[in-house]
């Protein structure tokens, strides 16, 4: 993360000014709906959530300093418990590709498989080989089926792979698309026949923060502050991530940022293209609210969560946005998740209270919230 200095108060206060305009007018008109506590998390900070055809719903925990038992969990009865077992979620550090490290996201793919994305990276203290995988569970049989391992020059030890999404029409078994959120950001692409991983947009603009953002989030500027030190901007690139309902378009974007882009799945897809070819087919498509994930729909909109004001919101397919529910419980909207059952999943986990951001105290208050609203649409199959 590059530090930077603090800005003056009167910079913060142009800086939420600014903010209102566009955010305002991008929801304008909108009717916020209603949305439903699915479960309440007293212990572990959550970040992902997903949903099979069945209901089941997924979560993990990533290691970043709570205490974490199991960083992959099924709920049941409303809770959490271990999943696929307790053992594969137990840290050894001798045998890292047989254990979960530190879990930053689970999906559910288009053939009702969860795949785990495990970081490799606990407490982000950089990983080796072994640590940084993409681990896919037979729902029915809830045992493992496959294990991916990446390669140290495709996930260098300061990589954090973020988040997944899966193309199953490409190639023998399908390919998967996912945001690397530390090193030199980019997008990580897997063909699941094979294994084979090769590394994308790395150090592209779109993929990086933006040097000079500064969002505004409970009234002041969201910063790294230090105990006893400086603040200084915090700076995360590509984040969430999302596939367009006909998969030809994967939509990105850095956590630090108020833009959204979206780049050719064929040009990704390619090993053999250069990088000048897949940066060719990038699209800058505009503002977007400050969002950490984001998903979509089998009706080409997009969703996400805007960090700064509470809320999940909608894109349609003209870019137009519509915020879909606010509320003061809704802070830090993290991975979001549409389900067969036709809502929107999204997971509420308050990261910005964490102590790296208040100067070494934690202001986190459990619970942490997973919530749902209904949407006229389901989830991209692409299969």
């Amino acid at each position: 993360m590059k530090r930077r200095t603090f800005l003056t108060a009167t910079t913060a206060s142009l800086a939420a000014t600014q903010l209102a305009g566009p955010t305002s007018a991008s929801a304008s008109g909108s009717t916020a709906k209603k949305y439903e506590v699915v479960a309440r998390f007293w212990g572990a900070m959550p970040t992902g959530v997903t949903v099979s055809r069945r209901g089941r719903v997924f979560v993990n925990f990533p290691r970043w300093g709570d205490d974490v038992p199991f960083t992959v969990a099924e709920l049941r009865g409303g809770k959490p418990v271990a999943y696929p077992d307790a053992e594969v979620n137990r840290e050894d550090a001798s045998d890292l590709a047989g254990h979960f490290r530190s879990v930053q996201s689970v999906v559910v793919d288009p053939a009702d498989r969860l795949w785990v994305l495990d970081t490799g990276s606990p407490l982000f203290a950089g990983s080796s080989y072994g640590g940084p995988k993409l681990v896919a569970v037979d729902l029915r049989t809830d045992r493992i089926v496959r294990k991916i391992l990446f390669p140290p020059e495709v996930v260098p030890a300061n990589s954090y792979p973020n988040d997944v999404r899966f193309d199953l029409r490409r190639g023998a078994e399908g390919m998967a698309f996912i945001t690397d959120s530390g090193g030199s950001n980019g997008v990580i692409v897997v063909d699941l026949a094979t294994g084979r991983s090769w590394r994308r947009l790395a150090g592209h603009p779109s993929a990086l923060p933006d040097e000079q953002f500064l969002p505004v989030i409970e009234g002041e500027p969201f910063m790294v502050r230090p105990a006893g030190g400086e603040p200084t901007y915090y700076e995360t690139g590509s984040d969430g991530i999302a596939l367009s309902a006909d998969g030809t378009r994967l939509y990105f974007c850095p956590l630090s940022s108020r833009r959204l882009h979206s780049v050719s799945t064929d040009a990704l897809a390619d090993p053999d293209a250069t990088d000048a070819e897949v940066a060719a087919t990038v699209e800058d498509l505009g503002f977007k609210p400050m969002a950490d994930g984001l998903e979509s729909d089998d009706q080409g909109r997009l969703y996400g969560g805007d960090l700064e004001h509470n809320s999940l919101w909608r894109r349609s397919p003209n870019g137009t946005y519509r915020t879909l529910a606010q509320g003061s419980d809704l802070l830090w909207v993290d991975t979001l998740s549409v389900a067969s059952d036709r809502h929107l999943y999204a997971i509420a986990n308050q990261l910005n209270r964490l102590s790296p951001f208040h100067e070494g105290t934690d202001l986190r208050r459990k619970p942490y919230l997973l919530v749902r609203l209904p949407i006229d649409a389901g989830p991209v199959r692409l299969v």
